[in-house]
């Protein structure tokens, strides 16, 4: 009973969640601290990436019962109801959590929680409606976004105001890198359960990549506060360095789109996340605190053994 559970939350997904809040943390902080404000937004973030898992699966029970009638819900072994009542119970947690830290932080004191807010909205428009259209993977790509915004809260606000809620540009290219590529993660993802079409993957494969490529724009917007630890060209052959393995995953999938393949592809791209966040926090924080971030590797990886990814 409880490793299905734990596979209904897609418990070792989480941790791709909570890489990105330490590294939005890491770019308006410049290290893991304060840490009470940083456990705060970590718990927004698991509990709702967790209520989005189990949402899903709640909104998608008929399509299981289909194509993945092992899982738990499609199976029975775990109640409709009790999910539905788990997932909305998940997602309140986690704005309560996010509007606890905004409080606490007090710098702003509004910011945490209305990302959580927006954050919690937009996991419902995906599961509840958006995932099957083809805006769907632009939804899950502005939960990340979101997400990397929810870590860089406890920020003071641009000096000029800045753009969106507030934030400096130089973290809104890094919100948007990730977002996009995720974005181009759920475009990969979208037909698992069957035989993909090759070039919907390839289209998707491009857009990854091109989330990547934002992420090199990052070390020119850095502010004078923040001394990029690497030269911007070795920044970006890191970056080329780091998406060479997710484009050799993924255009094997391409050549062979069976569901295996693309689950398998999937999975690495969403792994890679972790890799891409450790990244950023090394290049505007430190190596202890990358080394922090590309840890949570290993409970993925562990629990990925045992929990689905897909």
């Amino acid at each position: 009973m409880l490793l299905d559970y734990l596979r209904l939350l897609r418990i070792a997904n989480v941790f791709t969640a909570l890489a990105d809040v330490m590294m939005g943390y890491v770019l308006v902080q410049q290290q893991l601290a304060p840490v009470p404000p940083l456990v705060g937004l970590l718990a927004a973030s698991g509990l709702l990436y967790c209520a989005g898992m189990v949402l899903n699966d709640v909104f998608d029970v008929e399509a299981d019962r289909r194509w993945r009638p092992e899982r738990p819900l499609a199976a029975g072994r775990i109640s409709l109801r009790t999910a539905r009542r788990l997932g909305f119970a998940l997602l309140l947690g986690g704005v309560a959590a996010g509007w606890a830290t905004a409080v606490a932080a007090q710098v702003p004191v509004w910011r945490s929680g209305m990302l959580a807010t927006l954050l919690a909205a937009s996991v419902l428009a995906y599961d509840g409606g958006m995932k099957a259209t083809r805006l769907g993977p632009l939804t899950m790509g502005v939960c990340r976004f979101l997400n990397v915004l929810l870590g860089a809260s406890s920020g003071p606000l641009a000096g000029d105001g800045g753009g969106f809620l507030g934030y400096p540009p130089y973290v809104l290219v890094a919100a948007a890198g990730l977002g996009v590529y995720v974005a181009g993660v759920t475009w990969f993802a979208r037909r698992e359960a069957e035989p993909s079409d090759g070039w919907q993957l390839a289209g998707a494969m491009l857009v990854m990549l091109g989330g990547i490529a934002l992420l090199g724009l990052l070390h020119d917007r850095l502010p004078p506060g923040v001394r990029p630890r690497l030269p911007d060209r070795w920044w970006w052959m890191m970056l080329a360095l780091l998406g060479l393995p997710i484009a050799r995953r993924c255009v094997t999938t391409v050549a062979d789109p069976t569901p295996e393949r693309v689950q398998m592809a999937v999975k690495h791209c969403l792994l890679s996340i972790i890799v891409l966040d450790a990244a950023v926090t090394f290049l505007a924080g430190s190596g202890y605190d990358a080394l922090v971030v590309l840890g949570l590797l290993l409970p993925a990886v562990v629990l990925g053994r045992w929990v689905y990814s897909t």
